[in-house]
């Protein structure tokens, strides 16, 4: 990923790059899957939005899961319309990295993919995973609907706990709305399997998550 020492502050809105009013290009199906990134999905589909340091892996760990229909690579959460991969490196479009995942709630659940979430980086780092420093390796999840809000706030207790104790520090993941998600360049689609032996660091606190559905539905 691009090395080069970035800002770790959330520019203000005024202080973002212009950006550009064109979508960047980007090939309709899944390198692996062979399904459609982009609209229109199949009906039955739901679509969660994350970002967990450098997408290329968090695309990898998502594709694989049952249940999962396609993942996108792409930029959200900052000021930038259809920014480019230098530009959210500049740190000066306040964009995350992130992975839009679009599955089958028949298949897979939203709290298997907040499993997958939480359990695949760290969320106490600020604005960084490991060596990647800077806005975009934010930890996020970007909810839709009242249902994601209070699941993935629900997650995030319950794994905060987890976390506390084993010794760790407070969880800095922001859960938002979803914002506006930009497509990244057709080259950060399905990366790695594109680039078997590229980079693709585990930031992983080691950490299992304890669903609070099913501790939910077992007290019942």
């Amino acid at each position: 990923m691009w090395m080069q020492k970035k800002l770790a502050v959330m520019p203000q809105a005024e202080q973002a790059l212009p950006g550009r009013s064109t979508p960047l290009p980007v090939t309709v199906l899944h390198y692996v899957l062979g399904t459609r990134i982009t609209p229109p999905f199949p009906q039955s589909m739901e679509m969660a939005l994350v970002g967990m340091g450098c997408f290329w892996g968090v695309e990898k760990l998502f594709w694989a899961i049952p249940g999962v229909y396609s993942t996108a690579a792409g930029y959200a959460g900052g000021f930038t319309p259809n920014p480019t991969y230098e530009e959210v490196c500049t740190g000066k479009t306040g964009h995350n990295e992130v992975v839009r995942v679009v599955f089958d709630p028949r298949r897979v659940s939203y709290d298997d993919l907040l499993r997958i979430f939480w359990e695949s980086h760290d969320p106490t780092q600020d604005m960084q995973q490991g060596n990647d420093v800077g806005t975009q390796y934010r930890s996020g999840i970007y909810v839709s609907g009242d249902d994601q809000r209070q699941a993935a706030l629900a997650s995030r207790d319950a794994f905060a706990r987890a976390l506390a104790t084993a010794g760790y520090g407070a969880i800095t993941t922001e859960i938002i709305d979803a914002p506006a998600f930009y497509y990244a360049e057709d080259y950060h689609q399905a990366y790695l399997a594109k680039n078997p032996d590229g980079y693709c660091p585990n930031h992983s606190c080691g950490i299992p998550y304890k669903s609070p559905v099913s501790a939910a539905s077992v007290k019942t």
